[in-house]
């Protein structure tokens, strides 16, 4: 049969015809020694986490069912350890204190965090060493060297109470007055907001100014915009900061230790529960109680973060 003039017209030529389906093989071999690399660069993390946290914390588990004091065999109790607690006054006092810390510093250093993020986000000359100057206690935070100072500047003879018989004001021994300890340690907390500053600023950074403008000509005033764009467009950055800083309050450690001397004093006002927990296991050398209270600890952080993520969707604001 022969072909119509429009059915050879159609027929592409030969050398303009593909040639097969375009070749993947070389695409698939650099994916592939990609996910390689990638693997052997997890690997460290990877046997850390089995060996360094995985093991550890199954141990810790066993061990808080049973009796151990390092010298013997693991004794098994049941439950004994953690009926223990229901009993034992300093186990309530290291909560409350605890529970006082995180309420009170965790909501502080964010609202100094926020604060000074808005100062820096309004294009201050020399942003880069402001924030590299707020971020840089962040990072000394919980160091023994930082609580050291902060020991000496809250001493009976130390800074501030220099500053304040300046101006005529008896100062008193603030780490040694139960009714002070803990709001040093407080300060010292709050003191360290660089790193959710930092955080925020970069939130601040992604708001779209062309928001502002249209809230300024809806005649919005800067409270306005600061209610009802800046706000709800940061409520994930405020979120992300949250669960970090309450996790990280509920484990603070070296700033007790080093300011109280491990005791947790004056009269248990800045016995931490992470501190209980080490005098408890190196101390006393109580490993089954001590890992009972530190597997409680776990529960009630990870309890305190599901209330939180399920809060979350009433308020937390991810625009598209």
């Amino acid at each position: 049969m022969t072909k119509t003039v429009e059915e050879a017209a159609d027929v592409q030529p030969v050398w303009q015809r593909p040639s097969g389906p375009p070749k993947k093989t070389k695409r698939k071999s650099t994916l592939g020694r990609q996910d390689g690399v990638a693997h052997v660069f997890m690997l460290p993390w990877l046997l850390g986490l089995v060996f360094i946290t995985s093991v550890p914390m199954l141990a810790s588990l066993y061990l808080s069912f049973t009796n151990y004091n390092i010298m013997g065999s693991p004794e098994w109790t049941g439950l004994a350890n953690y009926e223990r607690m229901a009993g034992d006054d300093r186990f309530w006092s290291a909560a409350q204190v605890t529970a006082t810390y995180v309420l009170v510093s965790v909501p502080l250093q964010l609202a100094f965090a926020l604060g000074l993020a808005l100062i820096l986000d309004r294009g201050l000359k020399g942003l880069t060493f402001y924030r590299s100057a707020y971020y840089l206690p962040s990072l000394l935070g919980a160091s023994v060297a930082v609580a050291v100072l902060w020991r000496q500047v809250f001493g009976h003879s130390g800074l501030i109470n220099q500053m304040l018989e300046m101006i005529g004001i008896q100062g008193t021994n603030w780490l040694q007055n139960p009714d002070t300890a803990l709001s040093t340690l407080i300060i010292l907390n709050v003191w360290t907001f660089g790193a959710p500053m930092v955080i925020f600023l970069a939130g601040l950074r992604q708001i779209p100014e062309e928001l502002y403008e249209a809230a300024r000509v809806d005649g919005a005033s800067v409270v306005r915009q600061f209610g009802s764009v800046t706000i709800p467009l940061l409520t994930p950055i405020i979120f992300f900061n949250l669960i970090l800083q309450t996790i990280g309050s509920f484990q603070a450690f070296t700033q007790a230790h080093v300011v109280s001397g491990g005791t947790g004093g004056p009269v248990d006002s800045t016995l931490f529960y992470t501190l209980y927990i080490y005098q408890q296991a190196f101390v006393n050398f109580d490993m089954g109680y001590a890992s009972a209270l530190a597997w409680v600890l776990l529960l009630v952080i990870a309890l305190i973060t599901g209330v939180h993520f399920l809060l979350s969707k009433y308020w937390v604001f991810y625009g598209d």
